[in-house]
């Protein structure tokens, strides 16, 4: 079945460059998968407040379809808008409703550059991190002086809500929506095809995992970043277990309930990741990048790569550094 995808077109001044950029990734990601597939994955649409709005020397008109408080999404992204009309919050009530009544119902939301705006306005930020354009941070602390703003992140990602910083941040987090949904291989096509760099000034290098992160424990989460900062380190479940002060069982209890993975095949995924980011974009030899992410033993190695990424590491760095590079 096809994920229904929706551009929510606000009551303000839109920064076209939001929309069309992000939506040009996601008919990508359709192309791609009609290679692989013969159809595709997103059914796209624009919907809301029809605009007309000056544009350089000209005007710039967008004609959209109304929204119907019938309609259902998976998925909907909110593009930036302009500081007047307070980022298009006024005037935009109704269907900020639909959005709350929409994920409630289970569909995905995010926003792009200050999108973040909106999506703030809705009360689906409150006790989450966003992300939004630096030079936006200052008024957005104003309007929401107790939202969790993280200026310095490229994404944010927690409960099915994400969020973009401004500008080429936006076009990271298609990619990371798509990676999410269509895999690293449909990322990477994307990438290529439209020249983005897919891995920009990650706060993290293993930013696929913070969907990992959508719990509220945060010992977990504290060890959780610690895996992922010491990605080349050899990390053991006691290590892990004295760190959060527990021992080893309870440790591995409450870790594995809260992300749905053992610690020992957290950092294995962890470790793999960071060695498929390696293939992808250099042109280390398997021992090194083996080396790199904290394993010294070929072998074992090769078996985890392969247990993780369903391909060996010679067949991982053929296929990707070439679609990469």
């Amino acid at each position: 079945m096809m994920k229904k995808l929706v551009f929510l077109i606000a009551n303000g001044t839109l920064k076209p460059g939001s929309l069309f950029n992000a939506i040009e990734i996601f008919e990508k990601a359709n192309e791609f998968h009609r290679l692989n597939t013969g159809r595709d994955y997103y059914d796209i649409r624009v919907a809301g407040r029809s605009l007309k709005q000056p544009i350089r020397n000209g005007i710039f008109t967008l004609q959209v379809e109304a929204l119907k408080p019938t309609d259902t999404a998976d998925l909907i992204i909110l593009p930036g808008f302009a500081e007047q009309g307070d980022f298009a919050i006024h005037g935009s009530g109704e269907a900020l409703e639909w959005v709350v009544d929409q994920y409630r119902s289970g569909a995905e939301v995010a926003s792009l550059c200050t999108g973040t705006f909106l999506l703030a306005a809705t009360g689906l930020l409150d006790g989450k991190p966003c992300a939004t354009h630096w030079k936006a941070a200052a008024w957005f602390r104003r309007l929401f002086p107790d939202l969790d703003l993280h200026t310095n992140k490229i994404l944010t990602d927690q409960q099915g809500v994400y969020t973009a910083g401004g500008a080429i941040s936006s076009l990271n987090l298609a990619l990371y929506i798509i990676e999410k949904y269509n895999g690293r291989e449909a990322a990477l096509y994307c990438a290529k095809v439209l020249q983005i760099d897919i891995d920009r000034n990650s706060q993290s290098p293993f930013i696929l995992f913070e969907g990992l992160k959508d719990h509220h424990d945060a010992t977990i989460r504290e060890a959780q970043h610690f895996i992922e900062q010491h990605v080349s380190d050899r990390i053991t479940v006691d290590q892990l277990a004295s760190r959060c002060a527990m021992d080893r069982i309870n440790f591995s209890r409450r870790f594995k309930k809260a992300t749905q993975l053992s610690p020992a095949n957290y950092v294995q995924r962890i470790k793999v990741e960071g060695a498929k980011r390696l293939f992808e974009s250099t042109a280390m030899q398997i021992s090194e990048v083996m080396y790199e992410v904290g394993y010294g033993d070929i072998k074992a190695f090769r078996q985890a790569f392969k247990k993780v990424a369903g391909m060996t590491p010679a067949d991982y760095r053929s296929k990707f550094q070439r679609l990469y590079n």
